[in-house]
């Protein structure tokens, strides 16, 4: 299996996740263009994606959406209220009725060779899920715009080969920035984003000897950096309660402009 971010940040995120016979786009938040250069970009195109799976309905994660699924017919994963939630945005264009496929969290379902375990999670939008990606005994995990997790949010993310979170903000850079008070509350709050250092606690939560590679995700423009978000997970890693130090792991930050390295598991 293979995992790559196309694009990653609060201004659009587009996952690629495949095996050798299927390919799946993790939310399509950028151009239809955008997306296409990705893919080309690892040998791939958008005629060969078998599915969309739509985390939310947020314009930074449906943005090309309606392009991508007119253009190539391709179907889209997502829970009920997502796809209630995506019909109520014009500015997606008419997508076709045939290409939604409902979708529950906690009810896994296959997509060719490819299982799919979505999950809730916490975030203000209509009926948001993080996904989990298993093909013969490998997993990864794409898990962002959560803005708190659990022992549930854990237990979906234990086991993984490669996994994607979300380290949205710096706590004291977004305190102080320009963002009004009623914004910064809403990223701070319970149903808003991962602080940078509560993605380095997750983290510590689901490590394990066979973790490849951990992807930083959804970085903030304005209330992040990389080297930031990358020192601070790091420390809290090497300082958390566990038996591991981050250097033990390939932890990089996914870029906003372009692809991640590939990641094979």
């Amino acid at each position: 299996m293979n995992f790559c971010s196309i694009t990653s940040g609060s201004s659009g995120n587009c996952i690629y996740v495949g095996s050798e016979k299927t390919s799946l786009l993790i939310d399509a938040g950028v151009s239809g263009k955008r997306i296409e250069a990705g893919l080309n970009a690892i040998d791939r195109t958008s005629k060969e994606i078998d599915g969309i799976l739509i985390t939310h309905e947020h314009s930074d994660h449906i943005k090309g959406l309606g392009v991508l699924a007119r253009k190539y017919n391709i179907p889209i994963y997502a829970t009920q209220g997502t796809i209630a939630a995506i019909k109520s945005i014009s500015s997606l264009g008419r997508i076709d009725e045939q290409l939604y496929c409902p979708i529950e969290a906690d009810q896994t379902f296959d997509i060719s060779d490819l299982r799919i375990s979505p999950f809730a999670i916490s975030h203000d939008a209509a009926q948001p899920v993080a996904y989990r990606v298993e093909h013969g005994g490998s997993a990864v995990g794409v898990a962002t715009d959560l803005g708190v997790y659990n022992d549930y949010t854990v237990e979906h993310l234990r086991n993984l080969d490669a996994v994607l979170i979300e380290a949205n903000h710096d706590i004291n850079m977004l305190q102080v920035g320009s963002y009004p008070y009623p914004l910064k509350q809403r990223i701070l709050g319970n149903r808003g984003h991962l602080s940078n250092e509560n993605a380095g606690r997750l983290l510590c939560e689901i490590l394990h000897d066979r973790l490849k590679t951990v992807f930083l995700g959804h970085l903030s423009k304005e209330n992040n950096y990389e080297e930031l978000a990358y020192e601070t997970v790091c420390a809290e890693v090497t300082l958390g309660d566990n038996p591991y130090r981050a250097n033990d792991f390939p932890i990089m930050v996914a870029k906003r402009d372009c692809n991640s390295p590939m990641v094979a598991v």
